[in-house]
């Protein structure tokens, strides 16, 4: 082979490697901005919007049969923390916050929420206590809050009462902001009807487990896989009483603060959903 020919092979595989390169930097998430510390993140912000404030809220970690107390805390309304953070261009439709935690919990928020409900990121209890909750329904030690924990104004809607905590993350470190996961959750060859389990496995699922390889970090289990073993009954059973299955597991029971019947219509659900996703 000529000197000629090898220059130009060797150019060939130069370009498809940066063909590659490239396609694998564009299929990467953007890096997670980290928050900065409340007294430094104080001084970033407008005055005018951003100060620290006293909110209240019903606190759906501590939730008791169907009831939540109300705690103070404070904190720095969120828009006004995102804006600082990530710029104005946050707030364009269609994307989606990652909200990474110290445990590898991943809280993944459509920002239109933000626009229709008021939230905050607070760093500590009004009332000078330690900036934690009990976690006596799993028979563990208090949960540290800190760094900053993501509260919404929930004392006048039924609706995000029943949601419980799972929009409600804490050991908040660090936030990005991506496109919509429910690109990843209907991939082709869903039905689209299952357009609306997909977005119940985002709200429900995705913060700690994965589902086709996207999700959180916590317990990265597969779900779309982990569900081919179960039938419908062990899996309704797995999801709504995760305590009496597994005495001591840190999940949650699915939904706490809906009612039974419709709890159960959630999990059946999802098992339909993630049963007809194609296998990769």
């Amino acid at each position: 082979m000529n000197a000629r020919a090898v220059t130009v092979r060797r150019s060939a595989r130069a370009v498809a490697a940066a063909i590659v390169m490239s396609s694998a930097w564009a299929a990467m998430p953007a890096l997670a901005v980290e928050l900065p510390k409340p007294a430094a993140l104080s001084r970033q912000l407008d005055p005018r919007i951003g100060q620290a404030v006293t909110v209240a809220v019903l606190e759906p970690h501590l939730m008791h049969e169907g009831r939540m107390p109300e705690v103070r805390y404070v904190g720095f309304p969120a828009d006004a923390v995102l804006t600082a953070v990530l710029g104005d261009g946050w707030r364009a439709p269609g994307q989606e916050l990652t909200f990474r935690a110290l445990d590898g919990f991943i809280s993944r928020i459509p920002v239109e929420r933000f626009t229709q409900h008021r939230a905050w990121l607070v760093h500590a209890r009004a009332d000078g206590t330690a900036f934690q909750v009990d976690n006596d329904k799993k028979g563990g030690p208090p949960v540290p809050l800190g760094p900053f924990y993501l509260v919404w104004d929930n004392r006048t809607s039924k609706a995000m009462q029943a949601e419980g905590g799972m929009q409600w993350p804490y050991q908040i470190v660090s936030v990005d902001i991506g496109p919509s996961s429910m690109r990843a959750l209907m991939p082709a060859g869903v039905a689209t009807t299952y357009a609306d389990a997909a977005e119940l496995a985002r709200v429900h699922c995705l913060s700690c487990h994965r589902i086709r390889g996207y999700g959180g970090d916590k317990m990265p289990l597969d779900l779309d896989v982990v569900v081919k073993g179960y039938d419908a009954a062990a899996w309704k059973r797995w999801v709504l009483t995760p305590t009496a299955v597994r005495p001591g597991t840190a999940m949650p029971p699915l939904a706490e603060g809906l009612p039974e019947a419709e709890r159960a219509a959630i999990a059946q659900r999802l098992y339909e959903y993630l049963r007809a996703l194609p296998a990769r």
